[in-house]
């Protein structure tokens, strides 16, 4: 016996076929991603990054921007505590990480309340970025994982807004 249609059956047997395409709007979003920061020389999971940043926070085109400059400040702060690492190693040895690690926590600490660098998790996520690179502390390996993880934000931002316009959300 076949149930009675009405507008929950309809609805309810419509979900599936529009989560494949919400799924597969965002899949779609992260290959190109993937494959356009392969081209322009970045390592792929240092975009991703930046997509799983974006995604901390209430999503919007400001709050992506807001999410970055905390990304990019975590990334130059590695960079920073990387030199630091550099330069305490030769005196203190291993133990050079228990100061680095305490000022670089105490500073992103301190902006957990400070409009617009709040965002405590893209700043760890930019420490930890520049760490998992291995790359030297320099301007240009910042800019080159700053522009990644930009990526990342901006992907995160084109797929939310397709989802949207999928789901018919405005």
């Amino acid at each position: 016996m076949s149930e009675p249609m009405n507008d929950a059956v309809v609805e309810r047997r419509a979900a599936p076929a529009a989560s494949l395409i919400f799924i597969s709007v965002a899949a779609i979003v992260a290959a190109c991603s993937a494959f356009a920061s392969l081209t322009m020389g970045f390592a792929p999971w240092a975009m991703f990054v930046g997509w799983v940043a974006y995604f901390t926070r209430p999503i919007s085109a400001a709050e992506g921007l807001k999410t970055g400059l905390c990304v990019w400040l975590g990334i130059t702060l590695g960079a920073g505590a990387a030199l630091a690492l550099g330069a305490l190693t030769p005196t203190l040895g291993q133990a050079s990480i228990i100061p680095v690690v305490f000022v670089a926590a105490s500073i992103v600490l301190a902006f957990r309340s400070t409009p617009p660098f709040e965002n405590v998790l893209a700043w760890f996520l930019g420490l930890i970025t520049f760490f998992a690179s291995h790359l030297a502390p320099s301007l240009l390996s910042i800019a080159e994982l700053c522009a990644a993880a930009s990526l990342g934000i901006a992907a995160g931002w084109a797929a939310q807004r397709l989802q949207a316009k999928v789901s018919g959300a405005h």
